[in-house]
């Protein structure tokens, strides 16, 4: 799940200005598609600009947004008619249609925030390098350790670290995880998701199992280390037996 900016000038929830959007996961935080609203725009993933109606003023937005030196995505959502206008200089990295459907905008998306990353990646040689207390996971070369023993993780274990400990102290509920870490394609049941915890929580060992906190009734979260060598997570409150019947989960 990723945080989105839309910037438009129309009257209408996100789902009106780009339909699609309502049926993705993603957070959408909307601000007028003017200038003076960059000064006050919070932190997130991508940018998309409403030009359905004011073509010209997008355009300008656009390269507003390139002037203030940051690297963030930027998308513009046009009509069929506006493409036959747009150019490459105007400073966006894509367009899309406002009719586009859920899984072409998702993927869009997608490679949007994913060329950021290697890009950033390229500049920095330890982006790829993921640091949360004694955790320390190497996209590049799928390893994780723990106060630098290395884990023996399988490819999904290995996934669902890599993203918890992205986001420390942030709750993702199971439906989420199973999204970001199994994909949209993926048709088992949250279930999957208890079982993949508690087999890493068995990894990590006792001295570190809490590091994946329970939020009961909700999801899962990373926990970092209090200031007093403790940790407030705690462990998945799921029966064996429950787990157990879940075994043949893809791993």
């Amino acid at each position: 799940m990723s945080t989105l900016l839309l910037l438009t000038s129309a009257l209408q929830p996100s789902a009106e200005v780009l339909p699609g959007l309502a049926l993705l996961g993603h957070q959408v935080k909307i601000l007028p598609a003017e200038g003076s609203a960059l000064l006050e725009a919070p932190e997130s993933d991508l940018v998309l600009v409403d030009g359905r109606q004011d073509l010209a003023g997008s355009r300008d937005l656009c390269r507003l947004i390139r002037t203030t030196g940051t690297d963030v995505p930027v998308i513009l959502v046009a009509t069929e008619g506006g493409l036959a206008v747009v150019s490459h200089d105007w400073g966006m990295d894509d367009v899309v249609l406002h009719t586009c459907g859920p899984a072409e905008l998702e993927a869009r998306i997608k490679l949007a925030i994913g060329k950021l990353a290697a890009a950033r990646e390229a500049a920095d040689p330890d982006a790829h390098v993921i640091r949360s207390g004694e955790v320390v996971v190497d996209d590049a070369t799928y390893t994780a350790k723990v106060g630098g023993r290395v884990l023996d993780l399988t490819f999904k274990e290995f996934e669902l670290l890599k993203f918890l400990a992205q986001h420390p102290g942030r709750v993702f509920s199971r439906q989420q995880l199973l999204q970001e870490v199994w994909g949209y394609d993926y048709f088992g049941g949250t279930r999957t998701v208890d079982v993949h915890v508690r087999r890493l929580r068995a990894k990590l060992g006792p001295e570190n199992e809490t590091l994946i906190g329970t939020v009961r009734n909700v999801g899962y979260r990373f926990v970092l280390p209090t200031k007093d060598g403790g940790k407030d997570g705690t462990k998945d409150q799921s029966s064996d037996g429950a787990d157990r019947a879940s075994e043949s989960a893809d791993a």
